[in-house]
């Protein structure tokens, strides 16, 4: 092999590198890419516990907290919790986001809270009530039943209620066990059922069904053949093994009729009471919803001007600056006993975190920065304006691999403008505009509308898409179909 040309230099040790030195330079890069994708996948969260315990395990890291914070892209000083090299435009654009690496901690781990709403008062909560079904619905009762008797008996019957809201015990061993008429039970358990939860007490899921049909009767009209079908012990059952006929013709009913019972059954009643909304939902106020989880990405607006470039910030999961320690590499020159090769190690493992963290976040700032240009209208506007974005476009934008990207990607969270937090997957989702028209024409249409009318009016707005999508759209916006949607009151 001939050897490399000279520049004119004398020829010294180090100036061209060997062979086992490229094989070790190859080591070192294998390993920091290894390390950047292997940090690229993690949350903040996550990152933050990584860190924190390579910190306490890895002599040779150190974590630099300046009582002046400095950007820990640049190293420039910060001016009020900003870089101002970063954060200058990098054009005129209005257009062109600004993305930077953001060392404060303001939004981890607790995200920030829509302006417009309201503190949450954790004593709130000690107002809550917290009741089980068997309180709940002796509150109701306790004013039809005045007679110490009969709260007796509605004692022992509520004590006696499954996880399901049905009685485990029935009118007649009730009536003996408390030394009471059957009547009396009978008396007591029909108000019971008739609470809320409409049918809780019934000793059946058929019975349920029956009391619930039989409350509903007393408000509206019912389909002629649901109460017959329900008082039949063995009518529903019947119908679910196929004999619809022989069980319309021993009703003294039509086929339809009975076909209009079942499906008014299924739609409008419930054969175990419990599992309808009851208790501390409607005496108290309800636990609050889980917080969202901490921002990966921070989006709001430049000087709160809608017009301006948007603020893109990738959050930092230290506060201060991650280093390798040069003390220790002082004490790694002095050192010349058998602990080297162990402090060697230090060396190199700390080294790699360090490079492999900065890499993820320099391709975190380039993907934020990509998204962000596209996507600027859905960031300020909403799903309707989602613009069609893969992950393999983006990753041909940055010249790198579209699993790279998916790693970028892969349990990551963006708080918005708005104050909201949505994966940073959903800048990805396919059909995302299309969804949204689907669910404003659901809102604002006047009778239910089939898939088929429903794709007519997604074509009419521009939207190229058949009858077994629209389908698809609608089971995963949770919008059941056409017959199961039906307009409530507007008192309600």
């Amino acid at each position: 092999m001939m050897p490399p040309p000279s520049l004119g230099f004398a020829p010294q040790i180090g100036l061209t590198p060997g062979p086992e030195h490229a094989l070790e330079h190859r080591h070192v890069l294998d390993a920091v890419t290894a390390q950047t994708m292997y940090l690229l996948a993690q949350p903040l969260p996550d990152l933050a516990a990584e860190i924190q315990r390579a910190l306490q395990e890895n002599p040779a890291l150190e974590l630099v907290e300046d009582p002046r914070p400095r950007c820990p892209r640049c190293g420039a000083r910060l001016v009020q919790g900003q870089c101002p090299r970063c954060t200058m435009p990098a054009t005129a654009d209005p257009q062109e986001p600004i993305v930077f690496v953001s060392p404060r901690d303001d939004h981890w781990p607790l995200p920030a809270r829509p302006a417009t709403e309201e503190p949450f008062d954790p004593a709130e909560t000690l107002l809550a009530q917290r009741v089980d079904l068997a309180t709940y619905v002796g509150r109701q009762v306790s004013l039809e039943l005045r007679e110490p008797a009969e709260r007796r008996i509605a004692a022992f019957l509520l004590g006696n209620l499954d996880e399901d809201g049905l009685l485990t015990v029935g009118v007649a061993e009730a009536a003996l066990r408390l030394r009471v008429s059957r009547a009396q039970v009978e008396g007591v358990l029909a108000v019971i059922q008739r609470a809320d939860p409409l049918g809780v007490g019934s000793p059946s899921p058929q019975a349920a069904l029956l009391a619930q049909a039989q409350a509903l009767a007393e408000q509206r009209a019912l389909p002629e053949a649901v109460l017959p079908l329900l008082a039949d012990a063995q009518g529903l059952a019947d119908w679910a093994r196929g004999e619809g006929k022989a069980l319309a013709k021993r009703l003294g009913m039509s086929l339809e009729a009975v076909s209009e019972a079942v499906a008014f059954i299924a739609r409008n009643l419930n054969p175990y009471p419990a599992r309808a909304a009851w208790g501390e939902h409607r005496l108290g106020m309800a636990p609050p919803p889980p917080p969202p989880p901490a921002p990966d990405v921070v989006i709001s607006l430049h000087n709160r001007d809608p017009h301006g470039p948007l603020v893109v910030e990738v959050i930092s999961p230290v506060a201060g600056r991650l280093q390798v320690d040069p003390l220790f590499r002082h004490a790694l020159k002095q050192c010349t006993n058998g602990r080297r090769a162990t402090l060697q190690e230090h060396l190199a493992q700390a080294t790699v975190l360090v490079k492999g963290l900065r890499q993820r976040e320099n391709t975190m700032v380039r993907l934020m920065q990509a998204v962000a240009r596209r996507q600027r209208a859905f960031i300020l506007r909403g799903d309707a304006y989602h613009q069609p974005l893969t992950r393999a476009t983006i990753a041909q934008e940055l010249g790198v691999h579209e699993s790279t990207v998916s790693r970028a990607v892969r349990d990551k969270w963006v708080q918005l403008p708005s104050g909201k937090s949505i994966p940073l997957s959903r800048f990805f989702e396919p059909h995302l505009a299309v969804r949204a028209a689907l669910r404003q024409l659901v809102a604002e249409e006047v009778e239910p509308l089939s898939d088929a009318a429903l794709a007519r009016q997604l074509r009419a707005l521009g939207y190229r898409v058949a009858r077994r999508t629209v389908a698809k759209y609608r089971a995963m916006e949770g919008i059941p179909p056409a017959y199961r949607r039906r307009k409530k009151p507007q008192a309600a």
